[in-house]
Formats: C-alpha cells, sequence, structure tokens
C-alpha cells in the first residue's frame, strides 16, 4: 500500500489534506479562543463613578467592557416622560421601576438616557420627578429586550427597552439605562428615591467570573472533527486505489493459469 501512497497524484492529495487540515485547525483555534469571553471590569474599576458623557457613545453598543459601571451625568427630567416597568421585585416583594428620561447636559445629539428613580409596590401615579438642574449617578445597565405588550388593564411596561421607550417617548436616547444611586440638586440637596416617598433600587457590580460561550467550543471541535476527516478521506482513497490495483493482479492471475480446452475435431466435422 506504501507504492500507491507514494504516487504523485497521491502525494499531491496528501499535501492538499493537510492544508485543508490545517486550516481547520486554525478554525477551531479561532473558536476556542472566542469561547471565553472578556471579564467584566474589576470592581475597583466599575464601583468608581465616571462621567457619563466621556464613559459611553449615543447610538453604539454597549459591551459588555462599558455596562456595570458606576457613571455621573449631569442635566434634568423631561415633563411628561415618565413610565412604569412591572415585575421587578423588592425584597421579596413584586412591584414597579418608576423610570423617567433624563437629558443629558453634553451628550451628542441632544440625547437622553432612561433613569430607574425608584421601585413602588403599586401601578399608581409616581411622585413627579425632581425639577431643576441634577447631578445622577448610578449603576449603567444595557437597554433589556423589547417584550410585546398584551392589552391588559395594567398601563405599565414589561421590559425597559430603550427602543420601546424611543417610540413612546419620541426622543433620542443612550442604548442603556441608569440605576440612580444618587440624585442631588445643584445646592447638593438629596432628590433621590427615599425623598419623594419611593423604594431605593439597588444593582451590585456584575460577577467576576470569567464565562465560557458553550456555542464556540462546540464549532472548536467540529473544525477539528473535519481535520481529522479530511485526512481520513484522503487514506480511504488510496486504500480504494490500492484494492483496486490488487484486485486487477488478481484477475490477471486467474487469467494466466486458466487451461486453455483445445477443439474437438471430431464436433467440428
Amino acid at each position: 500500500m506504501l507504492k500507491t501512497a507514494l504516487k504523485p497524484k497521491w502525494i499531491l492529495a496528501l499535501v492538499g489534506a493537510l492544508l485543508l487540515a490545517s486550516g481547520f485547525v486554525l478554525l477551531s483555534q479561532w473558536q476556542f479562543s472566542r469561547s471565553q469571553d472578556a471579564p467584566p471590569p474589576p470592581v475597583s474599576t466599575t464601583e468608581t463613578a465616571v462621567p457619563l458623557t466621556d464613559h459611553f457613545e449615543p447610538e453604539t453598543v454597549m459591551f459588555e467592557s462599558v455596562a456595570d459601571q458606576v457613571v455621573s451625568a449631569k442635566g434634568h427630567f423631561l415633563k411628561d416622560k415618565e413610565v412604569l416597568v412591572r415585575g421587578r421585585v423588592q425584597e421579596g416583594v413584586q412591584g414597579y421601576w418608576v423610570v423617567s428620561a433624563f437629558a443629558v447636559d453634553g451628550a451628542p445629539g441632544h440625547n437622553t438616557i432612561p433613569v430607574v428613580r425608584g421601585w413602588q409596590s403599586e401601578s399608581t401615579t409616581p411622585p413627579r420627578p425632581p425639577a431643576g438642574e441634577l447631578e445622577v449617578t448610578g449603576r449603567l445597565l444595557p437597554t433589556e429586550a423589547p417584550v410585546d405588550e398584551k392589552p391588559d388593564d395594567d398601563p405599565s411596561l414589561r421590559a425597559l427597552s430603550v427602543a420601546q421607550l424611543i417610540n413612546l417617548w419620541d426622543v433620542p436616547s443612550y442604548s442603556g439605562f441608569i440605576v440612580a444611586s444618587e440624585v442631588t440638586g445643584p445646592d447638593g440637596a438629596d432628590a433621590g428615591a427615599a425623598s419623594v416617598g419611593l423604594g431605593e433600587v439597588h444593582v451590585g457590580p456584575q460577577p467576576q467570573e470569567q464565562p465560557l460561550n458553550w456555542l464556540n467550543i462546540f464549532y472548536g471541535i467540529e473544525w477539528v472533527v473535519f481535520a481529522g476527516f479530511a485526512v481520513f478521506l484522503w487514506w480511504r482513497l488510496v486504500a480504494d486505489d490500492y484494492r483496486r490495483q490488487q484486485e486487477d493482479i488478481e484477475d490477471a492471475l486467474a487469467e494466466a493459469h486458466t487451461p486453455t480446452i483445445p477443439p474437438n475435431h471430431e464436433d467440428q466435422q
């Protein structure tokens, strides 16, 4: 079989199979490298407030390295731009987030950002947001996926989706929201959740484990299998060629050893 494998056409085929297998192995390494998402920023970084306008740009996707950061923003709440978001648990009690549109000073394109001002247990009209120039400090989180609103008697939203709020409020917005931990006036006066009778919403930092993407791991294993299959296919083709040669040799030997029967002259007469 070695002589068959050393034929020029099978040597060239082996080179091609090895090149193909090498490409598959490189693809598997790439998939394995992507299987570990970047870990979230350390707590020592995320818990130090930074200006929102320096940390995140409007109309951009919020990646994990940007989310979870405590940010601060100066500006004012917009009038009549407020919603309740249902299904928010506070100390084991189902309730509502009170979310208001906040116009951010210095934001490109006069963008706003939804701010979770606090929590309440009932779907009653929440307290009005404080007026005037304010500074909001809180955790920056990515927008939630929109949820189809089922018609019922509850006008609150089922998700804090920025896309839904843009349509509802008709104002441009960052693709994320702030869960306010502090709201202060120009004189430093507290204008946060407790000052207007709302429950304070606390969102802690993300866990620091480095998550695994199992789909990428599966793809990486799949490319390794393809690499092995490329070499296996070459071997099968060589084996088939060798088997055909052996069969041809056996047929030739069988034909050579078959006795020749002379013609019967009596029959011819």
